[in-house]
């Protein structure tokens, strides 16, 4: 029918800058204002079940009496106040999948510090002035006399050089210097995007949340690295100069939390913004994820995404505990399938007197038990490819003694499952309720625009 019309000269003209208008001032309009909206579209993008829940609010009421007074054609109409987005650009999804990398990249860079035994060698935490090394001779040498009355010198490392020390200390400065850098990537345009009002404030309150874990994280790394220093703790818990395995899987599961926050929302803003884009397509997918079958397909999703950031933090215990050098075989654990009970509960675990701490001291204190949840669910992850590849790096880890290049990519094949499954999990998910009123909304303003277009075009040939 469109591709009927002849115009030519000023007609066309007209027709351009007529259709121009229409789609600029309404898909703008909605996406910054939320007030043009179609109960056609509403039921297009909402299940059947709950348009009810929205006609009733006070938003769709504004926004349908708005249009029912805007789209007829009136003038005199005076402008909406503008209301908070409801989407955010997708340079915000960009830019969090980006510092997501970073943080990738520091948990991989953490492992390789605690594998090459570096965490100890800064004995202070100076979050500013430690952003400097030492610069001359002497600075190094009373860096190094710090180290010297630390436990770990004392008792693991006296015979250590300067040189020798340098490596250790860089290694850890390099992790620490990261972590601010990760810091001012994060907040600085974090702060920016809210105020040039680039995100929405679904999105403000999880960066509120992430840099606010973000912050902590900083903390949680020294009080990791004060249970190393402080020998009456080392005396409490029996151990050789090393951190905590609490504390240390605790550093781990906040990384891990970051991690998967800032790749959630990215993927959920570059997703939205595909929507808004083509809200035609999107409408379709809705009307896929709303599929009652997709539920349980969906359900596991969250569940493998929970296993495996589940067995990441074993791992951090067993990393904590050096359990990856109690038993170097496999699929046995050393001549048997299941370690005996007497290694499995041993009492020299238990703190207390009529040792009623025995069963969760070997639990989580334990190397031979603590390795056990590790290997079991080695199984439910082999389904997936990236997950052979993580078992396989796994097994060839024990087999060779924990040598540092595998036990790295070991660790970087944890972050790559949990990955796949987040974003398998963020696939399944079903649009916000936001997203479907906006996406409905577009999808009716473009069709009404395509009419009137139309409607113009043949009165111009009239």
């Amino acid at each position: 029918m469109f591709g009927s019309v002849l115009l030519r000269g000023s007609g066309l003209g007209v027709l351009r800058h007529a259709s121009r208008g229409l789609m600029s001032r309404s898909i703008s309009n909605l996406v910054r204002t939320n007030n043009v909206i179609s109960t056609i579209g509403l039921k297009r993008a909402l299940p059947t079940a709950s348009i009810a829940s929205f006609h009733s609010s006070v938003q769709i009421r504004e926004a349908v009496q708005f249009q029912q007074n805007t789209i007829a054609g009136s003038s005199t109409t005076k402008p909406a106040k503008a209301r908070p987005l409801l989407n955010s650009s997708k340079v915000v999804g960009y830019w969090l999948v980006g510092t997501s990398i970073l943080v990738f990249g520091i948990v991989v860079l953490g492992g390789l510090t605690r594998l090459t035994e570096s965490g100890l060698s800064i004995t202070e935490w100076r979050p500013v002035a430690g952003t400097v090394p030492p610069l001359n001779q002497q600075e190094w040498e009373d860096e190094f006399e710090k180290y010297k009355s630390s436990p770990e010198f004392k008792q693991l490392n006296s015979h250590i050089t300067l040189d020798e020390f340098k490596f250790i200390f860089f290694m850890e400065w390099i992790h620490r210097l990261w972590g601010r850098a990760i810091g001012a990537v994060f907040i600085l345009p974090a702060v920016y995007f809210a105020v040039a009002k680039k995100t929405s404030p679904h999105v403000n309150k999880r960066l509120f949340g992430l840099a606010a874990l973000l912050g902590l994280q900083g903390f949680i790394g020294w009080w990791m690295v004060k249970s190393g220093l402080d020998e009456d703790q080392l005396k409490e818990r029996k151990s050789k100069p090393t951190v905590s395995q609490y504390r240390l899987t605790t550093h781990l599961g906040a990384a891990f939390m970051l991690y998967m926050g800032m790749l959630w929302t990215g993927f959920e803003i570059v997703r939205e913004a595909k929507w808004v884009k083509n809200p035609s397509e999107a409408l379709v997918l809705f009307s896929k994820l709303d599929n009652p079958a997709l539920a349980p397909l969906r359900r596991s999703a969250l569940g493998l995404l929970a296993l495996t950031f589940a067995t990441a933090m074993t791992g951090g215990l067993v990393a904590g505990l050096d359990a990856g050098l109690i038993y170097n075989t496999f699929p046995h654990m050393g001549d048997d399938w299941v370690p005996s009970k007497r290694e499995l509960m041993d009492e020299n675990f238990a703190r207390k007197d009529d040792k009623s701490d025995i069963f969760w001291r070997n639990m989580l204190e334990n190397p031979t038990t603590a390795i056990i949840p590790k290997q079991a669910t080695t199984t439910a992850h082999a389904m997936m490819g990236i997950a052979t590849a993580q078992v396989t790096l796994g097994i060839f880890t024990l087999l060779y003694l924990v040598p540092i290049s595998l036990a790295s990519a070991h660790q970087a094949g944890a972050l790559a499952l949990l990955t796949s499954s987040l974003l398998f999990a963020s696939q399944l998910r079903k649009p916000r309720a936001a997203i479907r009123i906006l996406t409905g909304g577009l999808y009716t303003q473009k069709q009404k625009a395509a009419s009137k277009i139309l409607t113009e075009a043949s009165k111009l040939t009239k």
